[in-house]
């Protein structure tokens, strides 16, 4: 009863105990109170034929139907809620941002007691669904079974204060962690799998190129991000890149927002830096992760790795695909930058392991790190202000606030904590910029104290990844858990078209010629990987299955010497 979520479903055991216990054992009393719990209480306070018996005194069994399924699929559905919230989690990967250290196919485990499980802010929610109750589509139609497309799977009558509960340690730097993506506040329906921010300045940015290319005259960035605001904001408008009506835009609270895992490379205070892709935390170097993927220029004589083409879905690849697979390189991961005469140049993501193999094959002439320059500044990179030219693989320096720093706040440096003033740090605030001064809340300040911890999260993938370099500070008050277990893996045809196509066939095939990472199966994830633990868990299995075999003979057997007595 004191779960968030979970007390709601208590009132129905309560309301089918209830009937049970004033006998109204028949399937309708006991889905009415189950369902209807306050009003099945009035229903038999009035009722004069009522009588209390209790529940070791009902005259009727309950019909087969709740006996053998009603009833345990309730105690089922409220002892999984209590796991999955405050206990393990199931996930899995779904993008190839921690490439190859979690690998898009991994299904693991997430512990939520590392860092401290949150209570449930939106309580009141369809169980095991985070933000959008699960549909599907009979065929090629529109129609939608058994709920309609994008329908949200919780209800904002009642809202809880953000709370956690104690945890077994502090996120650390390394930590692999599970949080709710603080991007996603805001979300068009039609395309949730995009920032709605960073949408609105690719519009921006294309109604600048048209005036440019139009030869009008340029405006203001503001104007043309107001602009963008306001086209996007119209739902019967189309997105710029398809005739999919942009639809609504919906608010999340942040235990409802998409689930993101990446690694933790500077926690709460901490000084981050980026130099020629090399991490600096506190002007101290930082060893890459064992198996982070990088970009690399590829000149090979002739096309090694095929010409491009594009794939079922619609995405350019190349047409090696034999040679990408063997490589376990994803074949959205490369791509033919230029052909020359007899030279090709192709652009890689992969990791150091596989550099090497590649090195040593026949045709490849060199291969070089793909490092964008100091002082370029990239558009999709954090705090996206022109006064900041960052990049993916230079960054900073920049300041990770915690809880009870004092910054200093003015024009130039506003763009880097605006969204922890105005949204993350204590609810929401209105943040000006005037007559060259920060004002906040139409109060004009110099300096901030922050209220609680923050984070910078970036995937060991460092080239194709939307981490924190894309949309900035991850607060605390957004973290989930720590990944602690792999139980399955598989690849998906889509990035291994050849090993990761045959479902039967992989079954007697090994890790690299199958689509199954038979390696990977049953893991512990550690801090530096994972560590199969296979062996004990198969024998913990094998010895509980034992254990109830004994159990059961040696209780069957207890029963017939009493009979023999």
């Amino acid at each position: 009863m004191i779960v968030p979520g979970v007390n709601l479903m208590m009132y129905g055991v309560y309301g089918f105990n209830v009937a049970r216990a004033f006998n109204k054992p028949s399937t309708g009393d006991l889905v009415y109170a189950s369902l209807m719990p306050y009003l099945f209480f009035v229903t038999v306070a009035f009722d004069k034929n009522s009588k209390f018996v209790g529940l070791d005194k009902y005259k009727k069994e309950p019909s087969a139907f709740v006996k053998n399924w009603l009833d345990p699929i309730i105690f089922a559905v409220i002892a999984a809620s209590i796991i999955r919230t405050f206990f393990l989690e199931a996930f899995t990967i779904p993008t190839s941002s921690l490439e190859k250290s979690l690998m898009v196919g991994d299904f693991l485990f997430v512990n939520k007691f590392a860092y401290g499980p949150k209570i449930p802010q939106t309580p009141i929610a369809f169980p095991f669904a985070h933000h959008t109750l699960p549909t599907m589509h009979l065929g090629n139609s529109n129609f939608a079974f058994p709920f309609p497309d994008n329908t949200k799977s919780y209800l904002e009558w009642i809202k809880l204060p953000y709370f956690r509960l104690p945890g077994f340690g502090k996120v650390k730097n390394g930590d692999i962690v599970v949080f709710n993506y603080p991007d996603g506040d805001s979300v068009f329906v039609n395309d949730q799998n995009s920032s709605y921010y960073e949408i609105i300045r690719q519009v921006a940015y294309m109604f600048k190129n048209q005036d440019y290319t139009n030869n009008q005259p340029l405006k203001s960035d503001n104007t043309y991000q107001k602009e963008a605001w306001e086209y996007m904001h119209n739902p019967n408008n189309t997105f710029p890149w398809n005739d999919m009506p942009i639809g609504k835009i919906v608010a999340r609270p942040a235990d409802k927002r998409e689930h993101y895992v990446k690694r933790c490379v500077a926690i709460a205070g901490d000084k981050l830096e980026i130099k020629d892709w090399e991490i600096y935390i506190n002007d101290k170097l930082q060893a890459m992760p064992e198996h982070s993927q990088h970009k690399y220029f590829v000149y090979t004589k002739g096309a090694l790795f095929g010409e491009r083409m594009q794939n079922k879905e619609g995405r350019v690849v190349l047409t090696n695909q034999k040679l990408l697979d063997e490589l376990d390189i994803y074949v959205t991961e490369a791509d033919l930058e230029n052909t020359k005469t007899d030279t090709c140049i192709y652009v890689i993501n992969m990791p150091k392991d596989v550099v090497e193999k590649v090195r040593q094959l026949q045709g490849v002439i060199s291969i070089e790190k793909k490092i964008e320059g100091k002082a370029k500044r990239d558009m999709q990179i954090f705090p996206h202000d022109k006064s900041y030219a960052w990049n993916n693989d230079n960054f900073g320096p920049l300041q990770i606030p915690s809880a009870g720093m004092k910054l200093k706040i003015d024009t130039s440096n506003i763009c880097l904590y605006e969204k922890i003033l105005s949204t993350y740090d204590d609810g929401i605030h209105q943040i000006e910029k005037k007559n060259g001064q920060v004002y906040y809340d139409g109060n004009p300040i110099t300096e901030y104290t922050f209220k609680q911890d923050y984070y910078w999260m970036m995937g060991d993938n460092r080239h194709n990844s939307a981490d924190s370099r894309s949309w900035g500070f991850v607060p605390f008050d957004h973290v989930v858990g720590k990944p602690v277990f792999v139980w399955f893996s598989m690849k998906y045809a889509e990035n291994n078209p050849i090993s990761g196509k045959s479902v039967i066939g992989s079954l007697t095939k090994n890790s690299k010629e199958g689509k199954f990472r038979w390696e990977r199966f049953l893991s512990y994830v550690g801090d530096n990987g994972l560590v199969s633990v296979k062996i004990p868990v198969i024998a913990l299995i094998l010895g509980l299955w034992g254990y109830g075999k004994w159990n059961k003979r040696r209780k069957l057997k207890a029963v017939a010497n009493a009979k023999n007595r």
